[in-house]
């Protein structure tokens, strides 16, 4: 940072004699004269020169000769007072709050678009607002197309309303057309569209480009960690979650963090890490993310109060996050309270009409017979999946469980192979296992049940399709067995498969007296004999 300007030559003075010599200094006015240059082209401020004699030269110039290496010493000293004095200069100001100011709706929205955190609805409105009118007058801004492309990918995200995805790839694909090189930011929105559709194919490809692009790009690892979960690759999560977090700290790390150990069955390492994540949150949006997740955490094992109590605290902190508002509705439901829970089914539908919140309620209004509005929650589903897909979305796997249980099982397995094709994850591996079992092709249902059971989270409905596939198939011990696993890891798991699982132990029975046969040896077969164990060595000291 320059502490003086240098100055204007006027018209008579040669350039040359300014910028190599200095002027002889008047004793009376030293704070008058100008800063010149050394022959080094260190300049000298006026105030640096009150300590010179008059007539000393630093190259030249009137007055009497020093040696070289006084000349020397001499420019070190003054040089290094200009930069003590520009050090001096760039300090904080102590008498003034230095702190930033707080951003506005606009810049909270553009941080966590930006960061991989949830958003504010307001916050969304107002930061979309903002750049569309940019973007009117400057149409070129590559920038702002790719933040305005990542706020619709948000709105679509928090609304389910698919109309916004073309308009956020419209927007990500124009800035990279603006600007097609190293443009990491539309990148990473394309990766986050794509998982925002269900195609984690297509967000693992942009994914990757954007990491090889900016290989600390933190945003960019998240997305790509997001679409390794869901295509089931286990080892490309391991990779992104360890580069995730050694890239970067806080609430949002360790909200991908808790998603990948439930994904791995180790719920408690989940619950640390939400539980921090929700302490460390810095927005009522992120908070109440962190806590709808750890509310999953309760409902999955089986502890539906204290989920309701993380629902009811998501909600406060943030009353648009919709997908709290569904799952307290199941667990109200879970308590006996229907009331309330059909409540909070129809309004989640209201705020966002999501097909999975349809078919839930819709399996609800099943297991109070009433038969009608179940059809009615049904006939949604399928006009949810077909505008969904009309937005690019992917919503296979949705319509694939409800067919298989409710529809025609055939059609099921033929659109859940296909899913598991593009997506072998273990939710897809789980729903395409039971479609089988429903067509009547239990034993190679059972083959993909057993894996989903094997590479995914610890799931009362996974265990559930298990003992039923095992009964099915005469095996009524595992049946027995995974049954009384799946109750015992959540006893209100469905509102349909929960009493469906009760009355397929009662048709098993007690296991028969004495335990299975095979534990003892047949009859008159010879004892085999243990060998002697061996004494050990005595070792010299």
């Amino acid at each position: 940072m320059e502490t003086e300007r240098t100055p204007q030559h006027s018209p008579q003075d040669p350039p040359e004699a300014s910028a190599r010599s200095v002027p002889e200094a008047s004793p009376a006015a030293p704070s008058t004269a100008p800063a010149v240059q050394s022959s080094d082209g260190v300049r000298i401020p006026r105030h640096a020169r009150t300590s010179l004699t008059a007539g000393t030269a630093l190259g030249g110039g009137p007055g009497p000769r020093r040696s070289p290496a006084l000349r020397r010493a001499l420019v070190a000293a003054v040089a290094g007072g200009v930069v003590l004095g520009g050090v001096l200069v760039l300090l904080p100001d102590r008498s003034r709050d230095s702190a930033p100011p707080a951003l506005g709706p606009a810049g909270r929205a553009a941080a966590a678009v930006g960061a991989g955190a949830p958003a504010a609805m307001p916050d969304l409105t107002v930061l979309i607002g903002a750049r569309e009118a940019h973007l009117r007058a400057h149409p070129g801004d590559d920038q702002s197309w790719a933040v305005l492309g990542s706020a619709y990918v948000e709105r679509g995200l928090r609304t389910a309303d698919s109309a916004y995805y073309p308009k956020a790839e419209n927007a990500l694909r124009t800035s990279l057309r603006t600007r097609p090189e190293r443009n990491v930011a539309a990148l990473t929105g394309l990766a986050n569209l794509a998982n925002a559709r269900h195609d984690f194919r297509g967000a693992r490809k942009w994914g990757e480009q954007a990491v090889r692009l900016a290989p600390r790009r933190w945003a960019a690892h998240a997305a790509l960690l997001d679409a390794y979960r869901g295509l089931g690759d286990a080892k490309g999560v391991g990779r992104a979650l360890a580069k995730v977090r050694k890239l970067r700290s806080g609430a949002a790390v360790r909200i991908r963090s808790g998603a990948v150990y439930r994904d791995r069955g180790w719920r408690e390492d989940a619950a640390a890490a939400l539980t921090d994540a929700a302490a460390l949150a810095e927005t009522p949006a992120e908070r109440a993310a962190c806590l709808y997740r750890v509310g999953e955490l309760a409902w999955e094992r089986g502890e539906p109060g204290d989920a309701l109590r993380h629902y009811d605290a998501a909600l406060a902190a943030d009353p648009d996050l919709h997908p709290a508002l569904a799952a307290k509705g199941r667990a109200l439901a879970s308590v006996g309270r229907t009331s309330d829970a059909l409540r909070a089914y129809r309004a989640a539908l209201a705020r966002r009409p999501a097909p999975e919140y349809a078919l839930e309620l819709g399996e609800l209004y099943e297991s109070l017979k009433l038969r009608p509005a179940a059809t009615a929650q049904y006939d949604l589903l399928r006009e949810r999946v077909r505008q969904g897909g009309l937005g690019g979305v992917n919503d296979e796997r949705v319509l694939g469980v409800f067919e298989a249980e409710h529809g025609d099982a055939g059609a099921a397995v033929r659109r859940l192979t296909a899913e598991f094709k593009r997506h072998a994850s273990p939710e897809n591996a789980d729903a395409l296992g039971w479609a089988l079992h429903r067509s009547g092709e239990s034993k190679a249902g059972l083959k993909h049940v057993e894996s989903a059971v094997k590479k995914g989270p610890r799931s009362a409905l996974f265990a559930y399709h298990r003992g039923e596939i095992e009964r099915a198939l005469g095996r009524y011990g595992a049946a027995r067995r995974h049954l009384t696993e799946a109750l015992r890891i959540n006893p209100h798991f469905s509102p349909l498969r929960a009493p469906a699982a009760h009355a397929a132990l009662k048709s098993l029975g007690d296991p028969p007296e004495g335990g299975p046969a095979q534990v003892y040896a047949p009859r008159g077969a010879p004892i085999p004999k243990l060998p002697r164990p061996t004494k050990p060595s005595r070792q010299s000291d």
